[in-house]
C-alpha cells in the first residue's frame, strides 16, 4: 500500500522564496536594461575640451571681411610671334617701357633662309611676267602687221578691179584677168576677217594671262612682305605704354611661336581680386558695395565682375578701385569689408564656431544653470559675418552654448560635464 509523502518544510520555503525574488529580478533587469538605454544618449565630456560662448544682444552688421590682392585693371600679355632663339635681351622685369620700344631680339635662320627663297621666287615670277607680256606684245604687233598688210592689198585689188572692168568691156584685157583679181579681192577680205577673229581672241587671252600673272605676282609678294614681316618680328617690341610686371626670358633659349614671354600693366588703374567662400555664393551680387579703409581713408568699391566657378571652396570677385587711391602698388594685400545688407541695432549674437559642421546651424548644446551638463535645444540661425551668427529663435541672452565641433559626441542628447 502507497504511503503519502509529505515535503519537508525547508523544501516548500525554497519553492516560495524562488516565488517571490524572481518577479523582483526580472523587474530589475528591465529596469537595469532601459536605464542603459537611456545612458547611451548621455554623454561625458571635459570642460577644458569645450569652448564655451554667451549668447548676447548687441548691433549685428552683415558684412564679411574678406583680404584681397591688388591686379592691374588691364593687362596685355607679350607673346612671340616669330619663334626663335633669344639672341640678346634689351630691357629688365619691372621697367617702364615704351609703345615701340625694343624689348628682346630673337634669332631664326630657317625663316631667314625662308626670305631669300621667296624673294628668288618673287623675282623668278615678275621676270616670267615681263617675258609673257613681252612675247603677246609681239604677237599682237605681228598681228596689226598682217592687218595692214591685207587692207594694202585689198586696196590694190580694188582700184585694179574698178581700171580693169572698162578695159575688158573694150576687148583690151580678158576677162579671166578681170576673175582672177576678183577671186584674190575675196580671199583677202576673208583674210581680214580671220585675222580680226585672231586678234581679237588672241587679246582676251592676254588679258587673262597677264591678270593671272600679275594675281600670282601680288600674292608672292605679299608673302614675300609677310616673311619679312615675320623676321622684323624678330625683334620683339612693347605694344604699349606701362610696366614690364613679367619677363620670362633667358639668352639662348629657344621660344616657338606663340610662347609666352611677359606682361605689361597699364599703370595707374586698379582692381581689388578677393576670394570668397562658395557659402555666400548666391547672396553676392553684381554691383553690392564694399567698404574699404586704406591709410586713414575711407573709399566705397562696388563688385565689377563674379567668376563663379568654384575653386578650393571659393570663388573669387573683382572690385575697381578709386583713381583717387594712391600708393598702392601690385600684389599688394588689402583688408574690404563686404555689406550685404544694412546693419541691425539690435539682435542677439552667437560667435561663430566649429558645431555648425556637424549641425548646419539647426540645433546646439545649452549649458545647464549650474554648468554640469548640457542639453541638445533645436535652433534657428540668420545671417553671419566675420565674428557672430545672428540667433533667430531658440536661445535667450546670457545663456551658454557650446561653439566647439560636436563630432565626438554629436548623438548624444546629454553632456555630463566634467571640470
Amino acid at each position: 500500500m502507497d504511503k503519502q509523502v509529505t515535503p519537508s518544510k525547508t523544501k516548500q520555503w525554497n519553492r516560495w522564496l524562488v516565488r517571490a525574488i524572481l518577479p523582483v529580478l526580472l523587474i530589475s533587469a528591465f529596469f537595469y536594461w532601459q536605464s542603459n538605454q537611456s545612458e547611451g544618449r548621455v554623454q561625458k565630456t571635459k570642460l577644458t575640451s569645450l569652448t564655451v560662448s554667451t549668447v548676447k544682444e548687441g548691433g549685428f552688421s552683415d558684412s564679411l571681411r574678406l583680404r584681397g590682392s591688388i591686379s592691374p585693371k588691364t593687362s596685355l600679355f607679350l607673346d612671340t610671334i616669330a619663334g626663335g632663339r633669344v639672341e640678346e635681351r634689351l630691357v629688365e622685369q619691372g621697367a617702364y617701357v615704351k609703345k615701340g620700344q625694343p624689348l628682346l631680339r630673337l634669332a631664326n635662320t630657317a625663316l631667314q633662309l625662308d626670305v631669300m627663297s621667296r624673294e628668288a621666287q618673287v623675282t623668278e615670277q615678275l621676270n616670267f611676267l615681263r617675258n609673257t607680256q613681252m612675247t603677246m606684245e609681239t604677237n599682237r604687233l605681228n598681228l596689226k602687221r598682217d592687218l595692214l598688210e591685207v587692207e594694202l592689198q585689198l586696196a590694190h585689188l580694188s582700184r585694179k578691179i574698178t581700171q580693169s572692168k572698162p578695159l575688158v568691156e573694150q576687148g583690151v584685157l580678158a576677162r579671166e584677168h578681170l576673175l582672177n583679181l576678183e577671186q584674190d579681192l575675196q580671199y583677202y577680205q576673208q583674210r581680214k576677217e580671220l585675222t580680226l577673229q585672231r586678234q581679237q581672241q588672241e587679246e582676251g587671252i592676254r588679258q587673262l594671262q597677264v591678270t593671272q600673272l600679275e594675281d600670282s605676282a601680288k600674292m608672292l609678294t605679299s608673302n614675300l612682305s609677310f616673311a619679312r614681316k615675320n623676321v622684323d618680328n624678330l625683334l620683339v617690341k612693347s605694344p604699349i605704354d606701362g610696366y614690364l610686371s613679367e619677363f620670362n626670358v633667358e639668352l639662348g633659349e629657344s621660344k616657338s611661336a606663340g610662347s609666352r614671354l611677359g606682361r605689361i600693366d597699364i599703370p595707374g588703374k586698379y582692381k581689388l581680386v578677393v576670394n570668397v567662400d562658395e557659402y555666400y555664393l548666391n547672396q553676392v551680387q553684381l554691383g553690392m558695395l564694399a567698404n574699404l579703409s586704406f591709410e586713414g581713408e575711407e573709399y566705397a568699391l562696388a563688385i565689377t565682375k563674379i567668376d563663379s566657378r568654384v575653386k578650393q571652396s571659393s570663388f573669387t570677385v573683382e572690385l575697381d578701385l578709386p583713381a583717387t587711391i594712391a600708393g598702392v602698388k601690385r600684389g599688394q594685400s588689402l583688408d574690404v569689408d563686404l555689406m550685404f545688407t544694412a546693419d541691425i541695432n539690435q539682435a542677439l549674437l552667437l560667435k561663430r564656431g566649429a558645431f555648425t559642421v556637424e549641425t548646419g546651424g539647426n540645433w546646439v548644446f545649452v549649458l545647464s544653470a549650474d554648468g554640469q551638463s548640457a542639453n541638445r535645444r533645436q535652433v534657428k540661425l540668420g545671417k553671419k559675418n566675420q565674428a557672430y551668427h545672428q540667433v533667430i529663435s531658440g536661445l535667450h541672452p546670457n545663456e551658454k552654448v557650446i561653439t566647439s565641433g560636436y563630432g565626438a559626441f554629436e548623438k548624444a542628447d546629454t553632456l555630463q560635464i566634467q571640470l
